[in-house]
């Protein structure tokens, strides 16, 4: 079920963005850049401009494009947003490690970091404030590729559902670390223990007894796991 309420949040903000990309038609580009039509379908052929074929194979150009070209951004630059995440604010000093090397990072690869932005918050929450400000720079195509250390710091389930959406708008997810890290086992145990909660909560009612006692049932079963595991360690 937490799948399928995943799924369904993502195709509303997918819908909602995509309505939010103007298109603009090859005359009204022209005119705004002063240029001809051969010279418009010439920048198209070239990659110097980006376009987007419609089903009758006509084409339309991003206004963001347009916006690009006169505020004179060459078009082989890479755009970096840098995206960091921790869960809780006790973890800033972990923040600020992660915002410092991915912008160091870029800078080795010469990758224009447009913004820095950053979120303390659970990977599960989906209206995390640097998250949206995030999407805004996607389907407006002000950014080319988006810095995370690791995986989990965009999103704890549904990365793949992310990738794909941001690769619709010709933007790649470069992920520095891969795999996230040991010491994130906490956190993980946390968001496992946020689902358990949630779905407790829907079962017998928030403020149900039998809600919380399968809550502590289940930290009670979590701490003799890791008891368990450090005892055979």
């Amino acid at each position: 079920m937490e799948r399928e309420v995943y799924e369904l949040w993502f195709c509303l903000c997918l819908l909602v963005l995509l309505i939010s990309e103007r298109l603009l038609r090859p005359k009204e580009v022209c005119q705004r850049l002063g240029i001809s039509y051969s010279t418009l379908s010439r920048w198209v052929r070239e990659g110097r401009i980006k376009a987007i074929r419609t089903a009758g194979g006509k084409y339309r150009i991003p206004e963001s494009e347009v916006r690009r070209i006169i505020e004179g951004i060459p078009a082989g630059e890479v755009r970096a947003v840098v995206y960091a995440r921790v869960s809780s604010s006790d973890q800033k000093s972990d923040l600020e490690r992660q915002v410092e090397y991915l912008t160091q990072y870029c800078s080795a690869r010469g990758y224009r970091v447009v913004d820095v932005l950053s979120d303390v918050a659970s990977g599960l929450k989906t209206d995390r404030r640097g998250l949206l400000k995030l999407f805004n720079y996607v389907v407006s195509r002000q950014v080319d590729v988006v810095v995370v250390t690791y995986r989990d710091r965009l999103t704890r389930f549904g990365f793949e559902y992310l990738e794909y959406f941001f690769k619709q708008y010709g933007v790649r997810i470069e992920v520095v670390y891969g795999d996230e890290p040991k010491d994130a086992h906490q956190e993980l145990v946390e968001d496992l223990l946020s689902i358990v909660t949630s779905f407790a909560g829907k079962l017998y009612g928030m403020r149900s007894h039998r809600k919380k006692r399968l809550v502590e049932g289940f930290k009670k079963l979590v701490e003799e796991v890791e008891k368990g595991g450090g005892e055979s360690g």
